[in-house]
């Protein structure tokens, strides 16, 4: 089968990718609703191949109705190996190679730290980062024998914002992050790309069905928490269905960033936050370097 890859080659020799018509397999987590549900859909809109993933795959049955030759409606817990492992034998034998993994299966969890029921922040590790580690191990063999591929991990613009609240929820974020940033450089010379994805708001569900709460309720924390939800955040600035089209979009350049970000509100808290973040470190920067050992 020929595709237009959507990245370099192990041999060094570019592959073309014209806008976003990419003839590649597509491997997405949580496509039952959302960014993932919207990707899936333009993937498909744009001549790629997808295998469409979901807790229960009857909610994302009508993917593969709508598209019979180039959708298949998979069966996916990312916390459990045996699963990962048969949906990504049931994308090779449909398909073939798996070009494009996206791990954009995910849910929020609304805790101070103080709050947080262990049982419950294991469970959001085990979704948002080291079942999402284990599904990018599962397809890592597949593209180093070919030397190509692309790995998107969709994180969240709450890795730069903390939230209170939302410290979980950013640190199983940032942890997935952290692995990426280091598995880019492990697999560049291979042939293969790595792309961090943080959404800013956006117009889609996840606040309400991908969000839970600690039953853990600390009356001193009332009023911090109570600034954390629709309010502070703001108004759900992003289009899902536009921000599938920009990652589809970065998906076809030769070297995809390392980090994308969507959204202006994205855009805007990165640079606030990282000027704040570097004006910290300048402001300190005596006492820094005043912990060298001398000659």
């Amino acid at each position: 089968m020929t595709r237009n890859n959507v990245n370099s080659r192990h041999d060094g020799h570019q592959v073309s990718a014209e806008g976003t018509g990419i003839m590649a397999t597509w491997l997405i987590t949580g496509t039952s609703s959302g960014l993932g549900r919207a990707l899936a859909e333009q993937a498909l809109a744009a001549g790629g191949q997808v295998v469409a993933t979901a807790r229960d795959p009857q909610t994302i049955r009508d993917l593969e109705d709508a598209h019979p030759d180039t959708a298949a409606a998979v069966r996916l817990d990312v916390t459990d190996r045996t699963s990962i492992a048969a949906a990504v034998d049931t994308a090779q034998a449909r398909f073939g190679d798996i070009d494009v993994l996206v791990n954009n299966a995910g849910y929020g969890y609304t805790a101070a730290i103080e709050e947080g029921e262990d049982d419950a922040v294991a469970e959001l590790f085990a979704t948002n980062f080291t079942g999402p580690v284990a599904l990018i191990n599962a397809v890592l063999p597949g593209m180093r024998s070919r030397g190509s591929g692309l790995i998107v991990n969709v994180s969240s613009v709450g890795v730069k914002l903390t939230l209170p609240g939302g410290g979980y929820y950013s640190a199983a974020k940032a942890a997935l992050e952290a692995a990426s940033g280091a598995l880019r450089k492990e697999v560049a010379a291979l042939g293969i790309h790595v792309m961090v994805v943080e959404p800013g708001s956006m117009r889609t569900d996840f606040r309400g069905r991908s969000a839970r709460r600690s039953e853990i309720r600390i009356g001193d924390y009332d009023e911090i928490l109570g600034r954390t939800g629709e309010g502070r955040l703001g108004p759900q600035r992003g289009d899902p269905v536009k921000a599938a089209r920009a990652i589809l979009t970065a998906t076809t350049e030769p070297v995809p960033p390392a980090l994308l970000l969507l959204g202006s509100d994205a855009l805007t808290d990165y640079r606030t936050l990282t000027q704040a973040e570097q004006a910290d470190v300048d402001r300190h920067e005596p006492l820094t370097l005043s912990t060298d050992a001398t000659t």
